[in-house]
């Protein structure tokens, strides 16, 4: 799906250019550009026979630092990587578990080493594509969050640290939490979004179970760094589902008072 990948790919953090007047916004497994949506990845983020088990769960783990782009356990983040520190990065973890965790740095440290967030997210590569230019393009579906314990020497130009999975463990059990409720979380979300002139398929997003719905908007909405790390940091599906909708309506409320109003 080379040609779908090419229209949204996430570079450092920054979104690829669109005309001036086109919104873009990504819904894990789709790109929105203007107002219409595009399929990336159809897989599931979900566990199947080649999901990453308890027992699979490496003591050090590669970090990906990057403001704004978050994983979470049944989400999927797509991310294009040209970077030859990164580059290495993933050849090295398709080579080994093919886990890599997604963490956010800490606010106002720009640099090429800036202090990290403690908790992340490990993304296991469901999908790459090798292009022509020397980049991949790969899809990371979400596996298991971690806090990060001793960060380590630097390997091949990236940064990795021996991490601990305990709080987060459950992340890898199969959570169905049917008190949760999908229709008033999709009313929130599309208040959320008619608020900024964005739209998605929505027949897909009530196909999704309540744990890959409560992840994919988690990750994918126009929430801010801040936000998406409360989201990580979030510990049970039912927090996470629950700070969701509030950023839902807190952000609709918000917009609409500081839209000017008609005299």
């Amino acid at each position: 799906m080379i040609r779908e990948i090419r229209t949204g790919l996430v570079s450092q953090g920054r979104p690829p250019a669109t005309a001036p007047d086109q919104r873009l916004f990504r819904l894990t497994d789709y790109w929105l550009v203007g107002d219409t949506i595009e399929c990336l990845n159809e897989n599931s983020a979900m566990q199947n026979v080649f999901s990453t088990r308890h027992n699979d769960l490496p003591d050090e783990l590669p970090l990906f630092p990057l403001t704004g782009a978050v994983l979470l356990p049944n989400g999927q983040l797509p991310l294009n990587i040209f970077e030859p520190r990164y580059l290495n990065m993933v050849l090295d973890a398709l080579a080994g578990p093919r886990l890599i965790g997604m963490v956010q740095p800490l606010p106002g440290t720009e640099s090429d080493l800036p202090e990290l967030h403690l908790t992340g997210c490990a993304g296991r590569v469901v999908s790459f594509n090798e292009t022509r230019d020397d980049r991949l393009l790969i899809v990371l579906g979400g596996v298991c969050r971690f806090d990060i314990v001793k960060e380590l020497d630097a390997r091949r130009g990236y940064r990795q640290s021996v991490v601990n999975w305990e709080r987060f463990a459950h992340d890898l059990d199969q959570e169905r939490d049917l008190d949760l409720e999908k229709k008033g979380l999709l009313d929130s979300v599309r208040r959320y979004l008619e608020q900024r002139n964005l739209s998605v398929e929505w027949e897909v997003l009530k196909d999704l179970e309540i744990p890959e719905l409560v992840d994919t908007l988690g990750c994918s909405l126009p929430f801010s760094p801040r936000e998406k790390q409360g989201l990580v940091e979030a510990l049970i599906l039912r927090d996470r589902y629950d700070l969701v909708s509030a950023l839902c309506e807190f952000g609709t409320t918000s917009l609409a008072e500081a839209s000017p109003r008609p005299h």
